[in-house]
């Protein structure tokens, strides 16, 4: 399977921002599917995940209340909604799901 996150960008503290990860060339079929970040300088931290029929949801506490993660098979894709966002924030997004890891989305976010 391929995964693609798309959706980071610039944003100001406090603003929003919506991750896709769009899986191709097989569904996510009965896979957890998660995000995980790296900061320059930091290791790879988990960020959120979610059961493969969305029915449960994990969060680091660093994003609990702020992020949302969440996923429409139909459409063979995983989002992460992300609320007042902060600079510590800022990142290369990645999704994963049954081992594969797709390539990162930044995430900037400024003061």
């Amino acid at each position: 399977v391929q995964l693609q996150a798309s959706g980071g960008g610039l944003v100001q503290a406090g603003g929003s921002l919506r991750l896709s990860c769009a899986a191709s060339g097989r569904t996510f079929g009965r896979w957890f599917t998660g995000w995980f970040r790296q900061a320059p300088g930091k290791e790879r931290e988990f960020v959120a995940s979610i059961k493969w029929n969305g029915g449960s949801t994990w969060y680091a506490d660093s994003v609990k209340g702020r992020f949302t993660i969440s996923r429409d098979n139909a459409k063979n894709t995983v989002y992460l909604h992300m609320n007042n966002l902060q600079p510590e924030d800022t990142a290369v997004y990645y999704c994963t799901t049954g081992g594969h890891w797709g390539k990162g989305t930044q995430v900037t976010v400024s003061s």
